[in-house]
């Protein structure tokens, strides 16, 4: 199995991030990748270097003045007088039961502060001088795990970083940029009639979700805690089923607080169950390892011995499989998970 990474990831470094009413240091930082890496080369493997598969791809999923914004966002936002080191938007646009009043599609606002604001879509997704690059190199590093699909290879490892089921057509959310669980799967579409995005991040993956929600070829499932009380709040509820020709190909799985190992197991055996009953021809995970106990963020108490345990139930799928790395923010845990993860899931694929 071919993993992919590139030291251009490490180039988005940001240094604050909102949680209840404080800047802290961020979470998502080069620390994780690295410690992926490492646990990763425990499992045998070692990263190549994602091809640069241009803009194509990418804009298959994003909006073009989405991307537009993202290349530009930083150096625009520094002309401002008194700026601070990264974006931050101080105003957000609302579009909820009136889309009339904010209609969809390009912002009309041209100064930065209120094109931050439609495309930044909370304090957690810091823009700074290097996070197109590394958003960018991200993308590609999906895009060349897909690559390695259609080429042949029955599986392979996209070690994603910044991450991306937070992110929406044209909105960062949630540490993350460009979806690059959403643009792997829609470049699988060029080959798999069908295709499932399964995620078991303890977050649920909106953007994602989001993404697929109107389509009847790509499937999507998640295992997440509760969004009642949880990030990302608005969506991940059991009765989101999909809408128009995706009715009935949206799977969500939200999990109590406190829940634990057989309740996280039964939960991924349910979305995949509901993929192979959809007739997927290949999938794509989204992987985070923050439901785990020992994380930061997690609200549920999954031990290391349930990532091994579904990493056997994904490998057991006969189907070629790209895996695409999410979140998680111990870096013991993450260390532990992916490998256990990994190690239980080549075996059981023989890849």
């Amino acid at each position: 199995m071919k993993l992919y990474f590139s030291a251009g990831q490490l180039a988005h470094q940001p240094k604050q991030y909102m949680v209840h009413g404080k800047l802290i240091h961020a979470f998502e930082n080069n620390d994780r990748a690295l410690a992926l890496l490492d646990a990763l080369a425990g499992a045998g493997l070692y990263p190549l270097e994602p091809v640069n598969h241009g803009l194509a791809p990418i804009l298959s999923v994003h909006s073009d003045h989405y991307i537009d914004f993202l290349q530009t966002a930083h150096s625009e936002f520094m002309k401002l007088p008194n700026a601070g080191p990264e974006v931050l938007p101080n105003v957000h646009a609302y579009v909820g039961s009136s889309p009339s009043l904010v209609p969809r599609g390009k912002p009309r606002p041209t100064g930065i502060v209120g094109r931050s604001g439609w495309y930044v879509g909370d304090l957690s997704a810091v823009i700074m001088e290097g996070t197109w690059q590394s958003a960018l190199v991200s993308a590609h590093t999906a895009i060349s795990a897909a690559e390695a699909i259609l080429g042949g290879d029955f599986a392979a490892f996209a070690l994603c970083r910044p991450p991306g089921h937070h992110a929406y057509v044209d909105r960062a959310s949630g540490f993350c940029f460009l979806n690059n669980a959403a643009i792997a799967a829609e470049r699988l579409r060029s080959r798999y009639a069908r295709v499932a995005v399964l995620d078991f991040d303890t977050h649920h993956g909106d953007g994602t979700q989001a993404i697929f929600y109107a389509r009847d070829d790509v499937f999507f499932g998640s295992v997440h805690t509760d969004p009642s009380s949880y990030y990302p709040h608005y969506l991940g509820y059991a009765d989101e089923k999909g809408a128009g020709k995706g009715t009935g190909y949206n799977l969500n799985r939200p999990l109590s607080f406190g829940a634990d190992d057989a309740v996280f197991i039964d939960a991924n055996r349910d979305i995949i169950g509901a993929a192979l009953k959809f007739g997927a021809e290949a999938i794509v995970i989204s992987a985070g390892w923050d439901a785990h106990h020992k994380d930061p963020l997690s609200k549920l108490n999954v031990t290391t011995d349930a990532y091994a345990r579904i990493g056997a139930l994904y490998g057991q799928i006969d189907l070629p499989t790209v895996i695409v790395q999410e979140g998680g923010y111990s870096l013991e845990a993450i260390a532990e998970s992916v490998l256990s993860f990994t190690q239980a899931f080549r075996a059981a694929k023989g890849v």
